[in-house]
């Protein structure tokens, strides 16, 4: 029991950096300091998606199921509702390039905005 919840809280660890590589740049337009994680993550995630690599996370978490005696993924919310959009069935390389480059546009478009309005507020007379 303990290594399945572990599992489960490493694929909730997963698609929460998921989703701070691909959206955490809007929390930079609010915290700039927000850009010292946010940059070495996207820049991790969209490595990690060019190059067909494994995140480390991936072979951890089948490792704590392994060890929980689980052989697959069994019935419950993670599995169903988590690890598909983690894993997706048809996901090719060509798909990952994809991802990869739309977190480049994302995140590019993101701080082009940071960039303008740090512009805006260096030209405010003090």
């Amino acid at each position: 029991m303990l290594y399945r919840c572990l599992a489960d809280a490493v694929v909730v660890l997963h698609l929460s950096f998921a989703a701070f590589v691909v959206a955490g740049g809007l929390l930079v337009l609010r915290w700039r300091r927000a850009a010292w994680l946010h940059v070495p993550a996207a820049l991790w995630g969209v490595a990690v998606e060019w190059s067909g690599a494994v995140c480390p996370l991936t072979p951890l978490e089948g490792a704590l199921r392994r060890w929980g005696g689980e052989a697959g993924y069994a019935g419950g919310f993670i599995e169903h509702t988590v690890l598909p959009v983690l894993y997706p069935a048809a996901l090719t390389r060509g798909v990952q390039v994809v991802l990869g480059s739309l977190v480049v546009a994302i995140n590019a478009v993101v701080y082009a905005a940071v960039l303008r309005s740090s512009a805006k507020r260096s030209d405010l007379p003090v």
